[in-house]
């Protein structure tokens, strides 16, 4: 699905990744479920691209909704993946994330959730071989050339990517614009983070930055801006 030029998603909004594309070559943000890997190749021709121009594969954080088919395409393209240094040892597979929270659960979403996880090969997670890391400040040598912002929080190495070129952020879980497992729409604290209220303070770390397309984790995307965005997510953090 087209969401601005260059930048393309795979999913229907429960589970997102993203293509950026720039000067004919694609980075990936996130790979969502495995199952998305057979999806990969005509969402790239949507973008007049094939697998051939996929450079690299950027994960928000190494979580198992996130990390889908990446060891797939790095062991089978040879595309290399990056992930923030302390969410390494969980991509590949060393340490299991820790006190994740499932507060707000609601039976209908859940269920949908899980059922969405069955089919769509979320119920083992394939651990990625090698990666690569970056630090909070980066700026990545990948098409799009994104910046990384350490949002600790959800996972240690949670991180969002700034593009500010397209005028975009891609937020991971820091927030979200639906929750899974409440079916509450709109931004949000993400579900499954291990620290919660470190999440919330962390999204200081984005005051003040311009993003007018916002690309989260989970959920649609979100086009009135970051500022109004870390608005609503505090106001329903409030709540």
């Amino acid at each position: 699905m087209k969401l601005a030029p260059g930048i393309h998603r795979i999913g229907d909004g429960l589970i997102n990744s993203y293509l950026l594309e720039e000067s004919g070559e694609v980075t990936i943000v996130d790979c969502g479920a495995p199952a998305y890997w057979k999806d990969l190749p005509s969402e790239l021709a949507a973008m007049g691209r094939t697998l051939a121009d996929v450079r690299a594969v950027v994960l928000t954080h190494a979580h198992t909704d996130h990390v889908g088919f990446a060891e797939r395409i790095r062991s089978e393209r040879g595309v290399p993946v990056s992930v923030h240094e302390l969410d390494a040892k969980i991509a590949r597979g060393e340490e299991k994330p820790k006190n994740q929270s499932w507060a707000g659960i609601r039976i209908g979403p859940l269920l949908g959730f899980l059922r969405f996880a069955m089919t769509h090969g979320m119920l083992r997670t394939t651990p990625i071989a090698e990666v690569s890391t970056f630090g909070d400040g980066a700026t990545l040598d990948v098409p799009g050339a994104p910046r990384v912002i350490h949002l600790p929080g959800h996972s240690e190495g949670s991180a969002a990517l700034h593009v500010a070129a397209r005028d975009t952020l891609f937020a991971g879980d820091a927030f979200a614009t639906y929750n899974v497992i409440s079916g509450e729409t709109g931004p949000q604290i993400a579900p499954f983070g291990s620290d919660l209220p470190r999440a919330r303070e962390s999204l200081a770390r984005l005051d003040g930055m311009e993003a007018g397309l916002v690309l989260p984790g989970h959920g649609e995307a979100w086009t009135d801006g970051l500022a109004e965005a870390l608005r609503r997510v505090r106001e329903s953090a409030s709540h």
